[in-house]
Order: C-alpha cells, then structure tokens, then sequence
C-alpha cells in the first residue's frame, strides 16, 4: 500500500482585479501518519498563549475559535507566530511550496487563447506538480474561497489525474474542499504564504511582520524573493516567469 501524503492548499491574492498584482499559490503537505502529532502541537501553542477561551479547552473537536493567519499578525501574539515558525522548521514532516506570480496585471490571456480562471488551474498545477511522488497517494485539501470552488475543485481534480495518467485514482486519490478555520494546516499555510508574498510585493510597513519574515528567511536561508531549486522539500519557492508573448 502506497503511503499517503496529505497537502493542504490556500492562495493570496488569486482573482483578476482585486487591487493586487502579486498572486501566490502555495501548500504545506506532510505524511498523513504524522497529521494528529502535527494537529495536537499546533493546538498546544495556541493554548501556551492563551489564545483558547478557558471553557474551549476540552473541546478538542472545536477548534473554531482563533485562526492562524497572516493577516491576523500582530505585536500583541508575536511570540505565537515565532514559535509556530519556528515549529514548522523544526519539525522534519511538515513541508512548504508556494508559486508566485509577480504581477498578474501585465498577463496578457488573449495570446495564449486563455482566461484567468484556466490560468488559475495551470498556476495551481503548477505549484502541485512539484509535490506529487507517484511512488505515494496523496489527498487534497483547498480552502473553499467563493461560490465556484467545488466546480474549480473538480476541474483541478482532472487536471492532475491526467497529468500522471492517473485513471485508477492510486495517486491523486481525492480533491477536497474545507473550511481554513476548521483546518490548522491550512491556516499554517496561510501564513506562510502571506509572508512570502508580502515581501514579493515589496510591502514593508509592519514592524511585526517584518520581523517575522526576517525569522523565516533566517531559517529558511533563502531571501524570499528568488526561486529556490526544485529539489529543495522544506521551503519550496517557484517565482513564476512567463514566456514573452504572455505580456502586454
């Protein structure tokens, strides 16, 4: 039996005109054996900073009630998204890719006969692509974003299995919508990302999360801002350059 690999999806920024021109697609992915461990410790930080209303805490099954995301950083809960930084590089089973584009504003579809939303899918595939072992099964976890995500799920879906010829579902064995607050991994993805992508957009204004992202390139040894090799399992970061024709 092949063993399973679960990879938990999110993106910044992914729509045609939301204000942004940086768009990033990303995933932090681990042995599914390891998920629990992973799970519980992530839930152990939040209670050592009592981020967790005391009458929450024996609910482990409700975990609805703080979410680790980016946009949440602030110099009040510094010290928790240190330590949950520093636990992602820590621990040997969690890993991290994101895909960034540098500035969806200057795409130009027309050309390559697409629309945003196909450049989306080949954007998504090809930040997944890099992840997929053959030798393993993998399932799939994308935070739900809008009213179409169950119709974009399927699509990418099929893209995946017929990229690897595969028609028996050993590889891809599903493409699952979730909630991001429900799910702790993806909201660890989440931050990562936010962090990847602030830098690329060349923001600066936060004192907080600049020391955050100085924390990440110290760890990572790689500034953020350039593509690391494909080989590289930890933090995986793929700047996007397209071929001429695809620019204004």
């Amino acid at each position: 039996m092949r063993e399973i690999v679960n990879i938990y999806c999110d993106e910044s920024c992914h729509l045609q005109n939301d204000g942004e021109n940086v768009m990033a697609i990303g995933a932090v992915y681990c042995p599914a054996s390891k998920k629990k461990k992973i799970f519980e410790r992530l839930f152990e930080l939040k209670e050592k900073h009592n981020l967790i209303p005391k009458h929450k805490k024996n609910e482990k099954e409700n975990r609805t009630y703080y979410e680790l995301k980016w946009n949440k950083v602030s110099n009040a809960k510094i010290n928790y998204f240190k330590d949950v930084i520093n636990y992602f590089f820590d621990d040997n089973d969690l890993h991290f890719r994101v895909l960034i584009v540098p500035d969806k504003s200057k795409l130009d579809y027309e050309k390559f006969h697409h629309t945003h939303d196909t450049f989306y899918y080949k954007m998504y595939f090809g930040m997944l692509k890099a992840i997929l072992n053959p030798s393993f099964a993998h399932f799939i976890y994308i935070d739900i974003k809008d009213t179409h995500s169950r119709e974009k799920v399927h699509k990418l879906e099929q893209v995946l299995r017929n990229d690897k010829y595969d028609f028996s579902k050993e590889i891809i064995k599903h493409v699952q919508q979730v909630r991001s607050h429900e799910v702790e991994l993806i909201q660890l993805a989440d931050l990562l990302i936010g962090a990847v992508a602030y830098i690329n957009r060349g923001k600066n204004e936060s004192n907080t999360k600049n020391e955050l992202i100085e924390l990440i390139k110290h760890r990572s040894r790689y500034t953020l801002v350039k593509s690391t090799l494909l080989r590289e399992s930890k933090f995986n970061i793929f700047i996007w350059e397209p071929q001429k024709p695809y620019f204004l």
